[in-house]
């Protein structure tokens, strides 16, 4: 199965010191899923990584990075399905980003698992069934 990489993810891989056991794990299973050609993006994940990063060269070696990885197209279904996964959680009290849905939404649509260690996606995966990498979905 191949999965979309969420934002935390990346982050922790490309801007933040890693110290932990935990954080190492993490990456070391991002590393394998990249070497068995399993990684998939999109365009708002690409540009919440980028966004913040202040130092300009760091900002251009994050981006280089990221260009391996080309994004998947949208499309408006995609963006239908995810205003329809945010009125949902809404209507059951769980709220979640734009950005969140629409992964949920691309995820869903293309039978791809989500890696991600953001709690929501548990609490959005029990409303919507969205696939979660096994090992690193909790629930709340």
């Amino acid at each position: 199965m191949r999965i979309l990489v969420d934002t935390c993810i990346w982050s922790l891989a490309l801007r933040r010191r890693r110290t932990g056991t935990a954080e190492k794990k993490v990456i070391a299973t991002l590393v394998e899923l990249i070497g068995e050609l399993r990684v998939d993006v999109i365009g708002p994940i690409r540009q919440e990584v980028l966004s913040g990063i202040r130092d300009r060269r760091q900002f251009d070696k994050v981006k280089a990075r990221l260009r391996s990885f080309p994004d998947i197209e949208l499309d408006s279904g995609d963006y239908e399905l995810a205003a329809e996964y945010s009125n949902r959680c809404r209507s059951k009290g769980v709220q979640g980003s734009s950005t969140d849905f629409l992964i949920c939404a691309v995820a869903n649509r293309r039978h791809l698992a989500i890696f991600t260690l953001d709690r929501d996606f548990a609490r959005f995966h029990k409303i919507l069934g969205i696939s979660l990498l096994e090992q690193y979905h909790r629930y709340s």
